[in-house]
Protein backbone atom coordinates (compact mmCIF):
# COMPACT_ATOMS: atom_id res chain seq x y z
CA UNK A 1 0.00 0.00 0.00
CA UNK A 2 2.79 2.37 -0.10
CA UNK A 3 2.96 2.29 -3.49
CA UNK A 4 -0.24 4.55 -3.39
CA UNK A 5 2.24 7.17 -1.61
CA UNK A 6 4.79 6.83 -3.66
CA UNK A 7 2.66 6.95 -6.85
CA UNK A 8 0.70 10.36 -5.06
CA UNK A 9 4.53 11.71 -4.14
CA UNK A 10 5.51 11.58 -7.85
CA UNK A 11 2.55 12.71 -9.45
CA UNK A 12 2.51 15.83 -7.20
CA UNK A 13 6.33 16.23 -7.37
CA UNK A 14 5.42 16.32 -11.62
CA UNK A 15 2.95 19.07 -10.53
CA UNK A 16 5.32 20.77 -8.98
CA UNK A 17 8.21 20.81 -11.76
CA UNK A 18 5.75 21.92 -14.39
CA UNK A 19 4.74 24.93 -11.80
CA UNK A 20 8.69 26.09 -11.92
CA UNK A 21 8.75 25.75 -15.20
CA UNK A 22 5.54 27.73 -16.09
CA UNK A 23 6.95 30.42 -13.92
CA UNK A 24 10.20 30.73 -15.74
CA UNK A 25 8.10 31.80 -18.92
CA UNK A 26 6.63 34.29 -17.22
CA UNK A 27 8.73 38.02 -17.68
CA UNK A 28 10.38 39.59 -14.78
CA UNK A 29 12.73 42.63 -14.64
CA UNK A 30 15.51 40.60 -15.27
CA UNK A 31 16.78 38.66 -18.01
CA UNK A 32 15.97 35.44 -18.21
CA UNK A 33 16.60 33.01 -21.12
CA UNK A 34 13.81 31.34 -20.37
CA UNK A 35 11.72 33.97 -21.10
CA UNK A 36 12.32 33.40 -24.76
CA UNK A 37 13.99 29.59 -24.99
CA UNK A 38 10.56 28.27 -26.18
CA UNK A 39 9.94 31.05 -28.86
CA UNK A 40 8.73 29.37 -31.80
CA UNK A 41 11.39 30.21 -34.76
CA UNK A 42 10.15 29.55 -38.70
CA UNK A 43 13.24 28.83 -40.46
CA UNK A 44 14.77 27.47 -43.55
CA UNK A 45 12.73 29.23 -45.78
CA UNK A 46 9.54 28.49 -43.43
CA UNK A 47 10.05 24.72 -43.57
CA UNK A 48 10.84 24.06 -40.34
CA UNK A 49 9.42 25.63 -37.24
CA UNK A 50 11.85 25.29 -33.97
CA UNK A 51 12.02 26.50 -30.63
CA UNK A 52 14.69 29.61 -30.20
CA UNK A 53 16.56 26.85 -27.75
CA UNK A 54 16.76 24.41 -30.44
CA UNK A 55 19.22 27.16 -32.87
CA UNK A 56 20.79 28.98 -30.60
CA UNK A 57 22.34 29.33 -27.19
CA UNK A 58 20.45 31.81 -24.87
CA UNK A 59 23.06 33.78 -21.96
CA UNK A 60 22.42 36.56 -20.01
CA UNK A 61 24.29 39.88 -20.36
CA UNK A 62 23.77 41.84 -17.76
CA UNK A 63 20.72 42.02 -15.57
CA UNK A 64 18.17 43.33 -18.53
CA UNK A 65 20.08 42.04 -21.84
CA UNK A 66 19.94 38.69 -23.22
CA UNK A 67 22.24 37.36 -25.96
CA UNK A 68 21.48 35.04 -28.21
CA UNK A 69 24.44 33.09 -30.51
CA UNK A 70 23.01 30.84 -33.43
CA UNK A 71 24.41 27.64 -33.88
CA UNK A 72 23.36 28.17 -37.77
CA UNK A 73 24.22 31.69 -38.93
CA UNK A 74 21.88 31.51 -41.76
CA UNK A 75 18.95 31.45 -39.19
CA UNK A 76 20.12 35.05 -37.97
CA UNK A 77 17.46 36.65 -39.81
CA UNK A 78 14.54 34.26 -39.16
CA UNK A 79 15.07 34.09 -35.34
CA UNK A 80 15.60 38.38 -35.25
CA UNK A 81 12.06 38.09 -37.46
CA UNK A 82 10.34 35.82 -34.68
CA UNK A 83 10.91 37.75 -31.84
CA UNK A 84 9.72 41.16 -33.32
CA UNK A 85 6.99 39.47 -34.40
CA UNK A 86 6.38 37.89 -30.96
CA UNK A 87 3.72 39.37 -28.70
CA UNK A 88 6.98 40.10 -25.88
CA UNK A 89 7.18 43.57 -27.48
CA UNK A 90 11.04 42.97 -27.49
CA UNK A 91 13.46 44.77 -30.08
CA UNK A 92 16.01 42.36 -31.06
CA UNK A 93 19.77 43.82 -32.04
CA UNK A 94 22.06 42.12 -34.40
CA UNK A 95 25.68 42.76 -33.70
CA UNK A 96 27.58 40.57 -35.88
CA UNK A 97 26.72 36.93 -34.92
CA UNK A 98 24.95 37.74 -31.70
CA UNK A 99 21.44 39.16 -31.72
CA UNK A 100 20.99 40.81 -28.32
CA UNK A 101 17.72 41.56 -27.01
CA UNK A 102 17.32 44.00 -24.12
CA UNK A 103 14.35 43.28 -21.41
CA UNK A 104 12.50 46.56 -20.77
CA UNK A 105 11.63 47.20 -17.10
CA UNK A 106 8.18 46.23 -16.39
CA UNK A 107 5.31 49.11 -16.11
CA UNK A 108 2.97 48.86 -12.69
CA UNK A 109 0.16 47.54 -14.55
CA UNK A 110 2.29 44.54 -16.56
CA UNK A 111 3.41 43.37 -12.81
CA UNK A 112 -0.08 43.53 -11.57
CA UNK A 113 -0.99 41.19 -14.82
CA UNK A 114 2.03 38.83 -14.20
CA UNK A 115 0.88 38.40 -10.41
CA UNK A 116 -2.95 37.70 -11.05
CA UNK A 117 -1.30 35.09 -13.40
CA UNK A 118 0.80 33.44 -11.34
CA UNK A 119 -1.83 33.35 -8.62
CA UNK A 120 -3.89 31.69 -11.65
CA UNK A 121 -1.29 28.88 -12.21
CA UNK A 122 -0.71 28.35 -8.58
CA UNK A 123 -4.68 28.18 -7.99
CA UNK A 124 -4.62 25.79 -10.71
CA UNK A 125 -2.30 23.36 -9.40
CA UNK A 126 -3.44 23.60 -6.19
CA UNK A 127 -6.47 21.81 -7.22
CA UNK A 128 -4.57 19.46 -9.24
CA UNK A 129 -3.15 18.19 -6.33
CA UNK A 130 -6.22 18.37 -4.33
CA UNK A 131 -8.18 16.27 -6.81
CA UNK A 132 -5.14 13.81 -6.95
CA UNK A 133 -5.24 13.68 -3.32
CA UNK A 134 -8.93 13.23 -3.39
CA UNK A 135 -8.58 10.31 -5.61
CA UNK A 136 -5.45 8.47 -3.51
CA UNK A 137 -8.17 8.89 -0.73
CA UNK A 138 -11.02 6.81 -3.00
CA UNK A 139 -8.96 4.23 -3.86
CA UNK A 140 -7.82 3.37 0.21
CA UNK A 141 -11.60 3.80 0.91
CA UNK A 142 -11.65 0.81 -2.10
CA UNK A 143 -9.13 -0.88 -0.63
CA UNK A 144 -10.52 -0.91 3.02
CA UNK A 145 -14.23 -1.99 1.24
CA UNK A 146 -12.62 -4.53 -0.42
CA UNK A 147 -10.90 -5.81 2.75
CA UNK A 148 -7.13 -5.68 1.04
CA UNK A 149 -5.98 -3.09 4.53
CA UNK A 150 -6.99 -2.87 7.82
CA UNK A 151 -8.66 0.41 9.26
CA UNK A 152 -5.45 1.23 10.68
CA UNK A 153 -4.06 0.96 7.66
CA UNK A 154 -6.28 3.33 5.93
CA UNK A 155 -5.92 5.97 8.53
CA UNK A 156 -2.17 5.84 8.11
CA UNK A 157 -2.31 6.21 4.57
CA UNK A 158 -5.03 9.19 5.02
CA UNK A 159 -2.62 10.97 7.33
CA UNK A 160 0.33 10.19 5.44
CA UNK A 161 -1.42 11.40 2.46
CA UNK A 162 -2.34 14.50 4.45
CA UNK A 163 1.26 15.92 5.49
CA UNK A 164 2.65 15.17 1.74
CA UNK A 165 -0.51 17.95 0.54
CA UNK A 166 0.21 19.81 3.37
CA UNK A 167 4.59 20.31 2.86
CA UNK A 168 3.52 20.85 -1.19
CA UNK A 169 0.80 23.41 -0.47
CA UNK A 170 3.14 25.30 1.57
CA UNK A 171 6.58 24.39 -0.88
CA UNK A 172 4.08 26.07 -3.68
CA UNK A 173 3.24 29.10 -1.82
CA UNK A 174 6.82 29.94 -1.45
CA UNK A 175 7.23 29.24 -4.75
CA UNK A 176 4.70 32.35 -5.62
CA UNK A 177 5.65 34.27 -2.29
CA UNK A 178 9.47 34.18 -4.44
CA UNK A 179 8.30 34.64 -7.82
CA UNK A 180 6.27 37.64 -6.67
CA UNK A 181 8.79 39.55 -4.70
CA UNK A 182 10.74 39.11 -7.76
CA UNK A 183 8.42 40.25 -10.41
CA UNK A 184 7.78 43.32 -7.65
CA UNK A 185 11.56 44.45 -7.64
CA UNK A 186 12.24 47.57 -9.77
Amino acid sequence: MDDIIFSFKQHVDKIVQQLQEDLKTLRSGRAAPAFIESLQIKTYGGQTTLKLLELATITTDGPTTLAISPFDQSTVADIEKAILSSPLGLNPQTQGTTIRVKIPPLSEEQREKIIKTIGQKIEEKKVHIRNLRDDQRKKIKSSLEKKEIAEDMKFRLEKEIDIVTQKIMEFIQEIKEKKEEEIMQV
